[in-house]
């Protein structure tokens, strides 16, 4: 409990906003103490003189006894005036007035006050300028006489009293407002600093909290109920902590939605179009049409498909349908090839493109051949008897995305429409190539030279069939 006090005393020391206000409250103290201290000093100052006005008060009274009885005897007077100023340690000096101004007598210092100064004064007080003499006048009016008396006191004990005066009310008002002062540091301190400092921790742990996703239940302003400006500040930081994570809360749960919904749609699209054309369409870019010089296209048609479905289901045959052309999908990916489209049971598939490549009529070249063995494999697993007919061909093609619905990547060009002729008037079971695509793989794979065929659209064309690799 010690340990935590002292905690809470050193915290509101170091604090900037309690240095502040102590500060001010301190100098706040010594002004108002010292606005009291000046009247008070000039009373001070006035009890002193009243004193040696007390003190001197019998010789006053001889005074006016001697100027009313032995002004005719004027030796014995001024004797008498002596004795009274020798007995006297207070009075250095006298001077009497006749009520019509004319001096009359001095004895010892001469005062200040003129008589000019006296008109319309019962008493007239006047202290010297550096403090060590005090003059004091009584006028016939005080009197009742026709006589003015002035007489000057030694005043020189009264400043060394003031300043002693000062001096202890001075320590006295420091050793009040220093004890004020630390009273308001240590209450500051308790009341006002320690909490702000709790909630400035609560405020960097919030911070840490929200960013690590956690609900942080054991901040001090959790546990504080205060009715004042500060229990509503901390108040206000508990609604803004609950309310802030329960934003973040909801807008991160929004944003897994979106990602989890963008990367579906990433997925579909990906199915759809090429990474490189799904990222210009992505970009903007409405119209993508492009030319690609070398180019190898390769069409599949699976031979018995149509009896198949006659005696099959049509869930089934779609199952078997997708079995294959799943197969197929895995040898697009294994040789980095763009499927272009699937109609009924015809396969379309391409190399070269959206990125051009050197060995695109390689790729395309054993695929065909995987895609013969997945057919074979398929028949011996299912006891059927499809065959597949592929038809190849090398060239150039434009190739883009038409349309704003259900659009698609596709090709168009001559070599397109060859190679869907090679596939249409081959043999099943067989891989047919034209004489471009021959070029490029004749010295590498095994062929059957077929001969001379009409190609509807072509003319005789020369065509083999691929056979494997040499």
């Amino acid at each position: 409990m010690k340990r935590k006090k002292l905690s809470i005393l050193l915290d509101a020391f170091q604090a900037r906003l309690s240095r502040q206000i102590t500060i001010w409250v301190f100098i706040s103290l010594l002004v108002i103490e010292g606005v009291i201290l000046i009247p008070s000093y000039f009373r001070r100052e006035q009890e002193l003189l009243l004193q040696l006005e007390q003190i001197s008060s019998f010789t006053l009274d001889s005074l006016v006894i001697l100027t009313q009885q032995e002004m005719s005897n004027h030796q014995v007077f001024q004797r008498r005036i002596q004795n009274i100023i020798k007995d006297s340690p207070i009075v250095l000096g006298i001077a009497i007035y006749q009520s019509n101004g004319k001096l009359m007598e001095t004895f010892g210092e001469m005062p200040e006050i003129a008589f000019d100064y006296l008109q319309n004064h019962k008493i007239f007080h006047q202290r010297s300028h550096d403090g060590t003499r005090y003059d004091v006048a009584w006028t016939n009016k005080h009197l009742g006489g026709d006589f003015i008396l002035i007489v000057r006191h030694d005043a020189s004990s009264v400043q060394p009293e003031l300043y002693a005066y000062i001096k202890r009310i001075g320590i006295l008002v420091l050793i009040i407002s220093a004890f004020v002062t630390f009273v308001t540091i240590i209450v500051l301190g308790s009341v006002v600093i320690s909490p702000i400092l709790r909630l400035r921790d609560d405020l960097i742990s919030a911070a840490d909290a929200l960013s690590k996703d956690e609900t942080k239940s054991d901040f001090y302003s959790f546990s504080i109920q205060r009715n004042d400006e500060l229990g509503e500040v901390m108040n206000a930081f508990n609604f803004m902590f609950h309310r802030v994570y329960q934003e973040i809360s909801q807008r991160k749960q929004a944003e897994a939605i979106l990602r989890s919904e963008q990367e579906t749609s990433e997925r579909l699209l990906l199915n759809i179009l090429p990474e490189a054309i799904a990222l210009r369409l992505k970009q903007g870019e409405n119209t993508i049409a492009d030319s690609f010089a070398d180019v190898t296209i390769l069409f599949a048609d699976l031979v018995g498909f149509t009896e198949l479905s006659s005696r099959t289901t049509p869930q089934e045959l779609v199952k078997l349908l997708n079995c294959i052309f799943s197969d197929f999908d895995q040898l697009t990916e294994k040789y980095h090839l763009e499927k272009i489209k699937t109609i009924g049971d015809n396969y379309m598939v391409a190399s070269g493109l959206p990125i051009p490549r050197l060995e695109h009529a390689i790729a395309i070249a054993d695929m065909a051949l995987e895609m013969q063995e997945i057919i074979i494999k398929f028949n011996e697993k299912k006891g059927e008897s499809l065959h597949l007919r592929i038809g190849i061909n090398s060239g150039s093609v434009v190739a883009g995305v038409i349309g704003t619905k259900k659009f698609i990547y596709d090709l168009w060009g001559d070599a397109v429409n060859t190679a869907s002729r090679m596939e249409s008037q081959g043999i099943p079971g067989k891989i047919q190539v034209t004489e471009s695509t021959y070029q490029l793989l004749c010295e590498q794979y095994i062929f059957e030279p077929r001969g001379s065929i009409y190609v509807k659209g072509k003319g005789n064309m020369i065509t083999y069939f691929l056979q494997g690799k040499k």
